[in-house]
């Protein structure tokens, strides 16, 4: 790629808001998942009674569930991150390199 049509894109002002609103969207989501990671740590770590609180007659806990959520989470987050980069970013990213031809 030229450093003519890397200046035009990097000065476009289509691009920079691009990169500020994905930036944004995804500190958002990092944040998102950092506070569920860590809530489930802390829980681990300074409430563990209530993860070993069971859940009917079985053997399972309220550790599990919550255990689960976090896990699926990070696959919903990820999804969320996904369809609104295929939706909208990927659109905002075609008119940019349009332009830059």
């Amino acid at each position: 790629m030229s450093s003519d049509v890397v200046d035009r894109v990097s000065h476009d002002p289509q691009f920079q808001e691009l990169v500020a609103r994905r930036s944004r969207f995804a500190w958002s989501l990092s944040a998102a998942m950092l506070i569920i990671y860590f809530g489930f740590i802390f829980l681990i770590a300074f409430a563990p009674k209530i993860l070993a609180i069971p859940l009917g007659s079985g053997v399972t806990t309220v550790g599990i569930p919550v255990g689960l959520f976090v896990i699926v989470s990070a696959f919903v987050l990820t999804g969320i991150y996904v369809r609104r980069a295929n939706s909208e970013f990927d659109v905002m990213t075609r008119q940019i390199i349009e332009r830059a031809k």
